[in-house]
């Protein structure tokens, strides 16, 4: 019988990109919140002027079209049970829990991540990283730390933003455009069936499903090798991430936040 020892198996690819995204993303969120951030202020601010010059207008028309579809199928939906009169609950509800934080979502994962791998990208084929390292700076906070920074600096201003505006679009759908309701009344029930604590959860969410998002971006950027070709390789997987990501820190946050307790003034 042989005595050789035995080689144990390779951990499959996939776990290993995956605990090395876990680590990268471990570390930047720690540098993001160390002092060793504040030489690279600058550049962080920088980022928050570019992520606000570049999304903002795009955020806002998709939370625009979003809450007049929301109006619109709620109104729809609610002929159907004889109560459509209720439509302004569905704005209240639909926007702020779900579609909202899900337009931001998806808007930093098509234009931000994806650009984000772009450029970390392109400035790692072409040796500019590494020479960033060479120079003594930490290549890592300095290009992936600035911009989770610059995300959580923005976000404050930009999502209650999305948020006023699905809401306006759901406004014009239902008292507007379909008449189905007065202001006042739409107002009404708007008003009720939402909260403060109400907010606070759909903006945690936000910022969660935006945080991922951003390091997910940064991580394939930064850690590509090859050349063009493999950096668009990249761009396209981790958007496929970030649709999975996205998609389970909703379902999550839904659960945790609303799912025992779905705070609706329905009932005795």
């Amino acid at each position: 019988m042989s005595t050789a020892p035995r080689r144990r198996a390779a951990a499959p690819a996939w776990l290993t990109t995956f605990g090395d995204a876990v680590e990268f993303g471990a570390r930047v969120t720690r540098d993001t919140l160390s002092r060793r951030m504040v030489p690279y202020l600058g550049e962080t601010l920088r980022q928050a002027g570019i992520l606000v010059n570049g999304s903002l207008a795009v955020l806002l028309g998709l939370s625009l079209a979003l809450g007049l579809v929301l109006g619109i199928e709620g109104v729809y939906g609610a002929r159907t049970v004889g109560a459509p009169a209720v439509a302004g609950a569905f704005a209240g509800l639909g926007n702020l829990r779900e579609l909202v934080p899900y337009a931001f979502a998806y808007m930093m994962a098509a234009k931000v991540s994806t650009g984000f791998v772009a450029e970390l990208g392109t400035m790692r084929i072409s040796d500019e990283i590494d020479a960033l390292d060479v120079m003594g700076m930490n290549s890592r906070m300095y290009l992936a730390s600035t911009r989770v920074l610059a995300t959580w600096i923005v976000f404050p201003f930009i999502y209650p933003l999305a948020l006023a505006v699905g809401f306006l679009g759901s406004y014009i759908a239902v008292v507007v455009q379909l008449k189905e309701t007065s202001a006042a009344g739409f107002l009404e029930l708007f008003w009720k069936f939402q909260n403060p604590t109400d907010l606070l959860f759909s903006a945690t969410k936000g910022a969660l499903m935006a945080t991922f998002v951003v390091i997910v971006g940064c991580y394939y950027g930064y850690k590509v090798r090859g050349g063009p070709v493999e950096v668009g390789r990249a761009a396209a997987q981790s958007m496929f991430v970030n649709l999975l990501g996205i998609h389970f820190v909703g379902i999550l946050t839904s659960e945790l936040f609303w799912g025992g307790s779905p705070r609706l003034p329905i009932g005795g």
